[in-house]
């Protein structure tokens, strides 16, 4: 199963992120676990210099903007 970890302070483009990778591991039909990071010394454990940050299999994917759901599922692909 999947892990990712969406990174932030609970901001309103991290909830747009957290929503648009919801929509994509369901228009893929998989399973993963979305879990929220708001922690301050939790999210600087990434390479992440603005949030919101999406981390897929301890991978971080995407910071300091909000990737459609096209681009979510891409990644989720992989």
């Amino acid at each position: 199963m999947l892990n990712i970890k969406v990174l932030g302070s609970g901001c309103a483009n991290c909830k747009r992120l957290e929503e648009n990778a919801r929509k994509a591991v369901e228009a893929l039909g998989i399973e993963a676990e979305i879990e929220k990071v708001t922690e301050h010394a939790e999210i600087k454990k990434y390479p992440i210099l603005a949030t919101p940050g999406l981390v897929i299999n301890e991978k971080l994917v995407s910071a300091g903007r909000v990737p459609n759901e096209t681009e979510i599922a891409g990644w989720l692909k992989v």
